[in-house]
């Protein structure tokens, strides 16, 4: 197993993966093993990640969906199946840059990191289009728990993160919505002394296929997450929880 896996959830994304792979290929400087996590067995992504992987001798690992349907059971499983040094969880949509997983990396490794969120939101970062209101929120939230708490990244809500093995095994999953994980885990991993970092990333909506977000439908499940936060870092002040290292 490579030190290193991405996981990349999927929905009948047969029509982007094979830019998704050959674009990990391209840019990654560390051998790497893609975990492309599905639902169901005629989804369209199976034949063409295959042909990709043939094409470019890819590392390559289907695994199926083993918690239920869902973005939220997809990721799940692919942290819990890769069982690498490192976990990346990127979007099949093509919005995520693969290029800045190395940045993610070597933050992890040259500085200690043990959770590395790819940031919208600092300097250097950039959201480019999608529906307003997600934009709007998403911001918000990054930015105001940044201020208001010692979270160390100004966009938790981002899915593209790297995870250490470390972090996985300590931090118990307890989401049940959408792509909210990644703000579990963030903030838990923080306030249970993890370090966690960030670094710039540019963020583009797909322009092929159709997205599986569904914000309002998911706001009251980011919504506990963040009063969760802003519990954690009052405990901390306090002098009642253990607080970030």
């Amino acid at each position: 197993m490579p030190s290193l896996a991405v996981i990349i959830p999927v929905y009948n994304e047969g029509r982007n993966i094979r830019q998704v792979l050959r674009g990990l290929h391209a840019e990654l400087t560390e051998p790497f093993r893609a975990l492309v996590v599905y639902d169901f067995d005629a989804d369209d992504t199976l034949p063409a990640a295959r042909a990709v992987a043939a094409e470019l001798a890819l590392d390559l690992r289907l695994v199926k969906n083993r918690f239920g349907r869902g973005a939220l059971n997809a990721i799940k499983t692919g942290l819990l199946e890769a069982d690498a040094d490192y976990m990346i969880v990127t979007m099949a949509d093509l919005s995520d840059p693969p290029e800045v997983i190395n940045a993610l990396l070597a933050k992890a490794r040259q500085e200690r990191v043990d959770l590395v969120c790819a940031s919208r939101y600092m300097r250097g970062g950039r959201h480019s289009g999608g529906p307003v209101v997600k934009k709007l929120l998403s911001r918000a939230a990054g930015v105001s728990l940044y201020h208001l708490t010692s979270l160390p990244t100004h966009d938790v809500t981002n899915s593209f993160k790297l995870y250490s093995r470390g972090v996985i095994r300590a931090v118990p999953i307890e989401s049940e919505g959408g792509f909210e994980l990644g703000m579990e885990l963030t903030i838990k991993a923080h306030y249970l002394g993890f370090k966690v970092g960030e670094v710039p990333t540019q963020w583009s909506d797909r322009t092929d296929g159709t997205s599986r977000f569904h914000l309002f439908r998911w706001l009251p499940h980011y919504l506990r997450w963040y009063f969760l936060a802003l519990r954690l870092e009052a405990g901390r002040r306090l002098g009642l929880g253990p607080g970030p290292r």
